[in-house]
């Protein structure tokens, strides 16, 4: 492990045990002390949070080019073929949404199936910390990553297929619960996957998955192809980003496909944390 990684991951074990090792130290010629309490969850998931920002730091405009890069030339490809109405803001959704499955999804399953590979799985569970602050603070780290590539593809999108944007606020609910979804499903599949070879296979057709599926409106699919398009944890984002595109949104129904998101990211991030046990106990 390089000099600089021991050291943020020695920042992780004592920011996460500062409030539990109170009380632990007793005095020459007294009992001995009872073993401090379990870490708690919110500073550990903070300590994880800022070392792996840190660490993804050095990455971070190489990501942010190739995901918006991609998502613009998607919707620059797509502006001749599409008439406009549906069709336009569910290409402009889902290509902002595609920024985040490029991050969240397809990269996270590949940094978890590497760290399980090379045995810093192993290390990261030796640190008092618990496995729910491990997955939450990795997938928060690189979700975070694609908040201006979202809202660069959203306004650049708008103004190409002429869209209204006032309801782009929707944003700040679409990009943290589509990225806590599709986090959470990229940590799992990287952590069940045997090999990180396959870890970087499942990520990249969960990416692939994300951008047929979520550039087109579900009403012009068959039905077999509709129903993986519902099972997509990044749908119901794109639903609720293209209702904020129309002229008179349906802030029900939109508000509605935002709790079907965020259930769903509960969901993989629990599955998240069960492949991160697992995984670690092997």
């Amino acid at each position: 492990m390089a000099p600089r990684e021991a050291g943020e991951d020695a920042g992780v074990a004592g920011a996460a045990s500062a409030g539990a090792s109170a009380g632990a130290s007793g005095t020459a010629g007294e009992a001995p002390a009872a073993l401090a309490p379990r870490a708690r969850l919110w500073p550990s998931l903070a300590a994880v949070y800022r070392a792996q920002l840190s660490r993804a730091r050095v990455a971070r405009i190489p990501l942010l080019f190739v995901a918006t890069f991609q998502s613009l030339g998607i919707m620059v490809l797509m502006r001749g073929v599409v008439d406009g109405g549906a069709e336009s803001r569910a290409v402009v959704a889902g290509s902002a949404v595609l920024v985040v499955a490029f991050v969240a999804l397809n990269l996270l399953a590949q940094y978890f199936g590497q760290l399980r590979a090379g045995g810093g799985l192993d290390h990261y569970a030796t640190l008092p910390v618990p496995a729910a602050a491990v997955v939450l603070g990795a997938a928060g780290a690189y979700a975070s990553f694609t908040v201006p590539g979202v809202l660069v593809t959203a306004v650049a999108g708008g103004v190409l297929y002429q869209l209204p944007l006032s309801g782009l606020w929707v944003l700040v609910a679409v990009v943290p619960l589509a990225g806590a979804a599709l986090a959470g499903l990229g940590a799992a599949l990287g952590l069940l996957a045997p090999k990180p070879e396959i870890a970087t296979l499942c990520g990249q057709l969960g990416m692939s998955a994300a951008l047929l599926l979520g550039v087109l409106p579900g009403g012009r699919l068959p039905q077999p192809v509709g129903l993986l398009r519902d099972l997509l944890p990044s749908t119901y984002g794109v639903e609720a980003l293209a209702r904020a595109f129309e002229v008179r949104p349906d802030w029900g129904l939109a508000a509605l496909d935002l709790a079907v998101c965020a259930a769903v990211g509960v969901a993989s991030l629990a599955l998240a944390t069960w492949a991160y046990r697992r995984a670690a106990v092997r």
